[in-house]
Formats: C-alpha cells, sequence, structure tokens
C-alpha cells in the first residue's frame, strides 16, 4: 500500500513540475499570439534558445538566479510559480486520492491552473481551454468517479446558468458589462466536475478569497472602486480546486 501510494504521490509530483512549465509558456505566448507548441524554448526577452540544462523546473529558475544568461534580463516570475503551483497540486492530489481518481484530480487541479493564471495575467478564459475542461469533467463521470454524472450535469448547467444571469441583469441595470462569458462557462465547467451540490460553497469560498484580495490592495495603498476589474476565473479556480481536495479526504 505505502509502495503503490509513493509511485502515484511521486509520478503526479514529476508531472506537475513538467505541466507547469508548460503552463508558464502558454500564459506568456499565448496573449502575445504566439505558439507554445512550435519552436524551440528560448528566453522571453533575448530569444536565445535554451539549452536542456537551462529547461530543467524550479532548478534552472534558482541556479540561473532568476536571470537569463545571456541577456541577464529577469526571467518572468510566472515560470518558478507555475511549476511550483504545479508541482503542489499534483502532490496534494497524489496525497489525497491515490490512483486514477487522484490523477483526474490532478489534471482538473492543472487545467485550473492554466486557465486561473491566463485570466489573472490577461482577464481571458479561452473556449477551448473551458470546453476541455468541461469535456474532461463529463469523461471523468462516465468513468464512474463521484459525484455521479447526473450531479454533474445538473452542476454543469446550473453554474452556467446562475453566472450568466447574473450577467444579464447587471448589463441590463448597469448598461456595461459586469462579468465576461468566459466566467459563466467555466463555472459551468467547475459544475461538472464537483456537482450542483458544492456550487453554493464554491461561489462563496471564491468571493471570500476575492475579499481579502481587495482588502490586501487597500493596504498596500492601491485604490480599488466599483469598476476595479478582478478575475473571476482565478478566484473560482482556486475555490473549486480547495474543494476538490477538501472532498476527497
Amino acid at each position: 500500500m505505502a509502495e503503490a501510494l509513493w509511485f502515484w504521490v511521486a509520478g503526479l509530483a514529476v508531472l506537475g513540475l513538467i505541466f507547469g512549465s508548460f503552463i508558464a509558456t502558454v500564459v506568456v505566448r499565448w496573449p502575445q499570439a504566439r505558439s507554445a507548441l512550435k519552436g524551440r524554448s528560448e528566453c522571453d526577452g533575448c530569444g536565445k534558445p535554451l539549452r536542456a540544462a537551462e529547461l530543467i523546473p524550479l532548478l534552472s529558475f534558482a541556479l540561473q538566479r532568476g536571470r537569463c544568461r545571456e541577456c541577464g534580463r529577469r526571467i518572468d516570475a510566472i515560470h518558478p510559480l507555475c511549476e511550483a503551483l504545479g508541482l503542489i497540486i499534483g502532490l496534494s492530489a497524489g496525497v489525497a486520492v491515490p490512483g486514477w481518481p487522484g490523477a483526474a484530480g490532478a489534471v482538473f487541479g492543472w487545467l485550473l491552473l492554466l486557465l486561473g493564471t491566463l485570466d489573472l495575467r490577461a482577464f481571458w478564459l479561452p473556449n477551448v481551454l473551458t470546453g476541455a475542461l468541461a469535456l474532461a469533467g463529463i469523461g471523468a463521470g462516465l468513468a464512474g468517479l463521484p459525484p455521479a454524472i447526473e450531479d454533474r450535469l445538473i452542476g454543469g448547467a446550473a453554474g452556467f446558468a446562475c453566472l450568466w444571469f447574473i450577467a444579464l441583469v447587471y448589463r441590463r441595470t448597469r448598461g456595461r458589462e459586469g462579468l465576461g462569458g468566459g466566467d459563466a462557462k467555466l463555472l459551468g465547467a467547475i459544475g461538472l466536475w464537483l456537482g450542483w451540490r458544492d456550487l453554493p460553497m464554491l461561489v462563496l469560498v471564491a468571493c471570500m478569497i476575492g475579499l481579502i484580495a481587495v482588502v490586501a490592495q487597500m493596504l498596500r495603498g492601491r485604490t480599488v472602486s466599483a469598476t476595479t476589474q478582478l478575475p473571476l476565473g482565478t478566484l473560482l479556480a482556486l475555490a473549486a480546486y480547495s474543494l476538490w481536495l477538501t472532498a476527497s479526504h
């Protein structure tokens, strides 16, 4: 039993580092209309192709002291951040639920990491990614992983409808956009993973995280108003994986 636990924890941890590195590359390049799949890895500053020794997640960043060896420019902190979070997601999923259910949870977490980081950096939730998250949730349900597929489908419909309706009312009453369409799609996709019963708690936790973020900005002297944008997708992603992890124990 202990050997099986070690296998899943170590395997998901290593995959988390690899996926975290790839996620960071996507987050940096995609908003700039650059492909993360074509060409060699390169410095975002000078374009120098990176050697294998410069591509080891976390370790290369530490050894290079966060700077490119060629141009000396600081490496975007999003790289070690995503690698560390990818590692944490893999480790936590493997410890919480060893086996394929834990692997499914890790995939859930990595997709949320990608979506949440994109929303944080660019206020963008690509349809192809929310669609992938939704399809993966349906696939996990059909494979027999809890919650039941019926609860997942209700959660998907209810999650999307909830934010879509709120956005509609806000637009009609205030005359401007308050929520992006991607937020409703993301909540629907999350509902396909967590089921409808966890949606109220999900929204509550996301709001609490958002409130903490607002207070932190105010304490740093930043002006916060009714028009200040908050990356709701990031808040939902943080809350969703936290709830999955809690429910899995």
